[in-house]
């Protein structure tokens, strides 16, 4: 049921905030996006421990066998760096749900804050990075 409404209320979002990217890194097939965390219902916050707020984003991965089309197993660590250079550290849950996994990090902003984000991901036998850029409205 979790996942179901997770999907639901993610697939949701494609419409609102900037659509779902995806990028071929080594032999993973990344898949990102990030949004507002009042994009969620309060009932999918809950379960998954995030908090609403117009001034709270949610950076959303997962990562796919490019082959196979399976998901991925791999640790994530990163940054998202605003333009006047303020790092902050983002700490990533993961959620695995049947067969599906995500990896979910909360990134607190001021409106129209761009953020410069670089995640690094690791399955120990491969190390790729992920860099994109997203400027954040507060709703």
């Amino acid at each position: 049921m979790g996942r179901v409404l997770l999907i639901c209320a993610l697939g949701l979002f494609t419409s609102l905030v900037k659509a779902e990217q995806k990028v071929d890194l080594g032999s993973w097939e990344v898949h990102y996006i990030t949004l507002n965390s009042t994009f969620l219902t309060p009932e999918v916050a809950k379960q998954y421990g995030i908090v609403r707020s117009k001034y709270n984003g949610l950076i959303n991965i997962s990562v796919l066998d490019r082959q196979a089309k399976t998901a991925q197993s791999v640790i994530l660590t990163g940054e998202a760096k605003n333009l006047l250079g303020v790092v902050k550290k983002l700490s990533f849950k993961q959620v695995t749900e049947g067969d599906a996994i995500y990896y979910l990090a909360p990134l607190a902003f001021s409106d129209l804050e761009q953020y410069r984000i670089t995640i690094y991901l690791t399955d120990g036998t491969q190390q790729q990075t992920l860099k994109f850029q997203h400027k954040f409205y507060a709703e």
